[in-house]
C-alpha cells in the first residue's frame, strides 16, 4: 500500500483512482466540447495540467496568508493569472491549436477540476504534494482527453492526430477503403466514447474490488451525490438529495447534543 501525500501516490491517485474524467466526472465540458481529434484532447489536458499544477503550488504556498473568508475570490485570481499565460503562449506558439481550442483556454479558469484541487487539496496540504497532485490530476485529465479525442478521430475521419490511418473508400471511382462514421466527430460521438470509457474504468474498478483495492465511486453532479464532491463547498447547485442529506446529519448532531 503507498504512503499517502508521496509524489508516486499522487500521480497514481491523479491518473487512475480519481481520475478527474472517467471517475470523479469533472471538466466535462470541455471532455465533450474539443476532443473532436486526438491533438485537442491533449492540447487542453496539457494547458489544464500547467495551470492546475502552477495553481495548486501558489495556493499551498500562500494557504496560511489567505484569509478564510476571501479565499475563493484568491483561488480565481491565481487561476486566472495562469491560464492568461497559457492562453498568450498557446496563441503565439501553437496558433493553429488555440484555433481548435478556442473559448474553452479562457474558461480554464471555471474549470470545476482546478477549483475542486484547490479548495480540497491544496489549500491544506504542503507544496510539494500540491504540485504532484496537480500533476497527477493534470495527466489524468490529458490521458482520458486524449483516448477520447484519439477514438473519436479514428472512427470519424479514419486518422490519428491528423495523419491518415485508414485509406477513405472513393464511391466516385469505385475504390474500396474506410467510410468514416462522421457521427464521432459530432456530439453524439463524444458521448457514445465517453460511455464507453466509463464501462472501462468500471471493469478496472470491479477488478480492483476484487483484490481488495476499491476505488472511489463516481462523485459529484452526475451521480448526484454533492457531499462527496470536491467542489462541494463552492456549488451554488446542489441536488436535493444531498441537501436532505446534509439537513438530516445537523438534525442527528443536534439531537446527540
Amino acid at each position: 500500500m503507498m504512503e499517502k501525500n508521496t509524489p508516486v501516490e499522487r500521480l497514481y491517485n491523479g491518473i487512475i483512482k480519481e481520475n478527474p474524467t472517467v471517475v470523479l466526472f469533472l471538466g466535462m465540458c470541455p471532455t465533450l466540447a474539443v476532443t473532436t481529434s486526438a491533438i485537442n484532447g491533449l492540447g487542453m489536458g496539457l494547458s489544464t495540467t500547467v495551470v492546475l499544477t502552477m495553481s495548486n503550488m501558489m495556493i499551498s504556498a500562500l494557504r496560511n496568508i489567505i484569509p478564510d473568508r476571501v479565499r475563493m475570490p484568491a483561488y480565481i485570481v491565481i487561476v486566472a493569472s495562469f491560464v492568461t499565460m497559457v492562453q498568450f503562449l498557446v496563441q503565439g506558439f501553437v496558433p493553429s491549436l488555440y484555433a481548435s481550442l478556442g473559448i474553452y483556454i479562457p474558461l480554464i479558469v471555471v474549470n470545476c477540476i482546478i477549483l475542486g484541487r484547490a479548495e480540497s487539496y491544496a489549500s491544506k496540504n504542503k507544496v510539494l504534494p500540491s504540485i504532484f497532485d496537480g500533476l497527477g490530476m493534470g495527466f489524468g485529465f490529458t490521458i482520458a482527453l486524449t483516448i477520447l479525442g484519439l477514438i473519436r478521430e479514428i472512427l470519424g475521419a479514419g486518422q490519428a492526430f491528423g495523419h491518415q490511418l485508414l485509406p477513405l473508400a472513393d464511391s466516385a471511382t469505385g475504390k474500396m477503403g474506410y467510410t468514416p462514421i462522421t457521427i464521432f466527430i459530432l456530439a453524439p460521438g463524444a458521448f457514445f466514447v465517453l460511455a464507453l470509457l466509463v464501462a472501462i474504468m468500471n471493469v478496472v474498478r470491479k477488478k480492483a474490488e476484487e483484490k481488495g483495492k476499491p476505488l472511489p465511486p463516481a462523485q459529484g453532479c452526475l451521480a448526484g451525490d454533492c457531499a462527496g464532491c470536491s467542489a462541494s463547498s463552492m456549488c451554488t447547485g446542489k441536488s436535493s438529495v444531498s441537501t436532505v442529506s446534509a439537513a438530516t446529519s445537523e438534525a442527528d448532531g443536534k439531537e446527540e447534543k
